[in-house]
């Protein structure tokens, strides 16, 4: 008889605490469901910027061609690692012709002929590289190619020396495109400003400013909806705690400049206004995180009509910290 009561008061405590745990995290679920993010409209400068990744490339990489033909070699006077002006004499002929000059300063990197042999038209006889004056040359997306102009200023990355800064300008962008899997990619020359240690061949990240604006009144992107062709936040009213729902006002907002982290807004807000972001959970955090990454997160589909958000185009977005009138 002992045993049995035993049993059965073993039961009702497993019971009560199986119970205890289900309302526990009922209630806890309901909490997290409950909490609101939020966000404060705010001033500050607004830059946008388009980035890719390339190669340090040197600016001059030429080979040195005979223009004559069979004429016989009298001197070669340089040899190879040799270090030459543009203009230098390279190569003279005995038959008193002009003789082979640098087209460009750097190093003499190879050479092919010596005194004695003859030339044919067309033939090349050396190559000269300048490691003095780098460039890089980054891939960068169709669809972001209008926005890249000539000296645009560039923050580069050199993945071997990731504690220091280098900066460059736009010097040109590539007139042909190479199209893989249906998206076609240019190349975008970037002259390095101060290429100090670096070395032909070294992997570059680069980040190419396109756009900047002071003073701008801006929200995180996913803080915008669109309906019926406009774009509209939830702004929370001054008495409207951030840790629960309601007390919520529509507004429609007009936009201008905007990055893969926020954006401007030109009419609709003023600055310090709480304006709502979509929750990260709706009764369980996993799965509902999950859900806000793949449907609405940073604009998600309700950024139809922004402008400029497409295929993870590199487009990489920042406030300078400045803030304020």
């Amino acid at each position: 008889m002992m045993k049995k009561w035993v049993m059965l008061a073993v039961g009702i405590l497993v019971a009560g605490f199986v119970g205890y745990q289900y309302y526990s995290s009922k209630t806890s679920s309901q909490t997290v469901s409950a909490q609101v993010r939020t966000a404060t409209v705010q001033k500050g400068t607004l830059e946008v910027k388009i980035s890719g990744s390339g190669t340090v490339q040197p600016v001059t990489s030429e080979d040195i061609k005979a223009k004559d033909n069979n004429n016989e070699i009298d001197e070669v006077l340089v040899a190879t690692g040799e270090e030459v002006k543009e203009g230098d004499e390279l190569i003279t002929f005995t038959d008193g012709s002009d003789p082979i000059t640098a087209p460009a300063s750097g190093i003499v990197t190879t050479l092919s002929v010596s005194a004695g042999e003859r030339v044919t038209s067309g033939q090349v006889i050396a190559h000269v590289t300048n490691y003095k004056d780098l460039q890089t040359v980054v891939q960068i997306d169709e669809l972001d190619i209008p926005k890249i102009k000539k000296d645009q200023i560039v923050s580069l990355k050199i993945n071997a020396f990731p504690d220091q800064a280098y900066t460059g300008k736009v010097a040109s962008v590539s007139e042909e495109g190479t199209s893989s899997n249906g998206v076609s990619t240019f190349d975008v020359y970037i002259h390095i400003d101060k290429p100090e240690n670096l070395k032909v061949g070294m992997s570059t990240e680069a980040s190419i400013l396109t756009a900047t604006k002071e003073s701008a009144l801006y929200v995180p992107l996913d803080a915008i909806h669109s309906s019926n062709g406009e774009k509209y936040v939830q702004v929370l009213s001054a008495t409207t705690s951030s840790q629960t729902n309601g007390g919520t006002e529509q507004k429609t907002v007009k936009t201008g400049l905007a990055n893969e982290d926020y954006v401007e807004i030109t009419e609709g807000l003023t600055e310090g206004e709480l304006v709502q972001l979509p929750q990260l959970a709706t009764g369980s955090s996993s799965s509902n995180t999950k859900g806000f990454m793949q449907g609405g997160g940073f604009g998600g589909a309700n950024m139809g009509g922004m402008g400029g958000f497409n295929r993870n185009s590199g487009r990489q977005g920042q406030f300078s910290g400045r803030t304020g009138n």
